[in-house]
């Protein structure tokens, strides 16, 4: 096992138990998950601003990106699906 691997390992369990030291007490743990609900809110609700502010100037959204993304994915399947059939036709 090289020195990476050691190191990896070791910030690994200083973090562990870091963290079980920090959820040892309820009333920290409430703390904490209340604090990571607190910037999951926060984060959802810039994501809707941003979306709502690029709609607004008429820029392309995330979300538009993904849809055009997936489409772009089964044109491309269905390419490859016509290919394969034009291959076994012109084979005949």
């Amino acid at each position: 096992m090289g020195i990476r691997q050691d190191l990896k390992k070791q910030a690994l369990g200083a973090s562990q138990k870091a963290m079980e030291k920090l959820m040892a007490d309820e009333k920290r743990a409430m703390a904490v998950a209340q604090a990571l609900g607190s910037v999951q809110r926060g984060k959802q609700a810039l994501d809707r601003g941003q979306e709502e502010l690029m709609r607004a100037l008429n820029f392309a959204t995330r979300s538009d990106f993904k849809a055009v993304g997936k489409k772009l994915s089964g044109l491309k399947r269905r390419l490859r699906e016509l290919d394969e059939k034009l291959e076994e036709i012109a084979r005949q």
